[in-house]
């Protein structure tokens, strides 16, 4: 367990004066009898084999899983609007009208006119009818040398103009056919209706406008822009709708950890509105770009909220897994240290009293420990006094929790 820094000094302190008051060999004595060196005061820790988990911790914002922006595609005063801040909304339910009188009248106008033309096209159809039998009789009576040329070819001029005018009015009835049809478009406009990808998963992002969806999870109003009564044109925001489940934490990561990320990578949050309590999520997106003036990547953390406790907006500090081992070999942090530029632990093989150092590569590290990489790291290591030894160097283990100069 790592030490508060006020009693780490005052241990190393203790060590060092023990150290110090200790008897030196006298020029010339052989080793042992009172003249022999004392050894070094020094605590250990027990060199451990086993999982290690590396974390970080990133602060970051909570957004909706899917936000959209629901406006009119028709221009009007807004006759009914019965959802406020805060109201649930289902898929494909109808969240306001449009005052639609005239738009009625469209519809009755389109109506009349198709009338019309319909029974315009009656009219070249009986008039083809009759154009074709006059052509008939007029192409016998020639036949049979009462009629002239002249007059045949008079009626077959009639006829064709007549199957013409068929053709014309029949355009005219699709176009009339065509103009009801946008004219009840409209008018269906007039009741606003909310709508998002039914198949999508809950919440999921990136929702589009699935026409005649009537499945999928709730949604809730989050800012209504007008009342009852607004004049409102063509693409006026109305309200805006927010996805809250899943919820998305979004925060950024700097390029020295950047490699060690994966969509999901598991993940936990906490926020100042429930202390004490966490909650899980994954990395569901690693954004492909860095912004250039932080050199951080956006990630989006994804996070269950079917109790809808996590709203958007809410400050929260996530906990990422960067990495994992089953089989570290672990020792507490304090026991590392720097000599001739190389990194290393002192060693003290079970049974032994001589320290050997040991360099080593840093791995993971989880709080107060770290992952280390080297050859022959068993038994324990020095944690404290460290700067009393040298390789081979006899030591003196005390315990933490013992009087200075008490040994183990």
């Amino acid at each position: 367990m790592k030490q508060h820094p006020r009693n780490r000094a005052a241990a190393l302190l203790a060590l060092c004066f023990a150290a110090s008051c200790a008897p030196q060999a006298a020029p010339g004595a052989a080793p042992g009898g009172d003249g022999t060196k004392r050894a070094a005061p020094v605590e250990v820790a027990e060199i451990q084999i086993g999982p290690l988990t590396e974390r970080r911790v990133f602060t970051g914002t909570l957004e909706a899983s899917a936000e959209v922006v629901v406006a009119p595609r028709v221009a009007g005063n807004v006759e009914r609007l019965p959802v406020d801040i805060g109201d649930p909304v289902e898929n494909g339910q109808v969240i306001a009208w449009i005052d639609d009188d005239e738009l009625v009248q469209a519809v009755a106008q389109a109506e009349a006119d198709l009338a019309v033309g319909q029974a315009s096209l009656e009219e070249a159809e009986a008039s083809a009818s009759l154009a074709t039998r006059v052509l008939a009789r007029q192409a016998q009576l020639q036949k049979d040398g009462i009629a002239s040329s002249a007059e045949l070819e008079s009626a077959e001029a009639a006829d064709a103009a007549s199957r013409a005018m068929v053709a014309v009015a029949k355009a005219r009835v699709v176009r009339s056919e065509a103009a009801l049809e946008t004219a009840r478009v409209r008018l269906g406009q007039t009741r606003i209706v909310a709508e998002w990808e039914a198949t999508a998963a809950p919440g999921g992002r990136g929702a589009g406008d699935g026409a005649g969806a009537t499945e999928g999870p709730s949604r809730f109003i989050a800012e209504r822009f007008v009342d009852v009564g607004s004049i409102v044109n063509s693409s006026t925001p109305l309200v805006s709708l927010v996805a809250l489940d899943p919820i998305i934490a979004v925060v950024f990561v700097p390029e020295r950890d950047f490699s060690r990320l994966a969509v999901d990578q598991r993940a936990t949050f906490t926020t100042d509105a429930y202390p004490g309590q966490s909650f899980s999520g994954r990395v569901a997106r690693i954004a492909p770009v860095f912004r250039r003036s932080t050199r951080q990547v956006r990630v989006e953390l994804e996070v269950q909220n079917a109790d809808l406790r996590l709203r958007p907006g809410m400050f929260v500090r996530a906990t990422l897994e960067l990495d994992h081992a089953d089989e570290a070999t672990i020792v507490p942090v304090d026991a590392l240290i720097t000599r001739e530029g190389i990194e290393g632990v002192f060693v003290l093989p079970s049974g032994a009293r001589t320290v050997r150092w040991a360099p080593v590569r840093r791995g993971l590290q989880e709080g107060d420990l770290v992952q280390v990489l080297g050859d022959g790291l068993s038994g324990a290591v020095v944690t404290l006094g460290q700067e009393l030894c040298e390789d081979g160097s006899e030591v003196n283990v005390f315990d933490a929790g013992s009087e200075p100069g008490t040994e183990q």
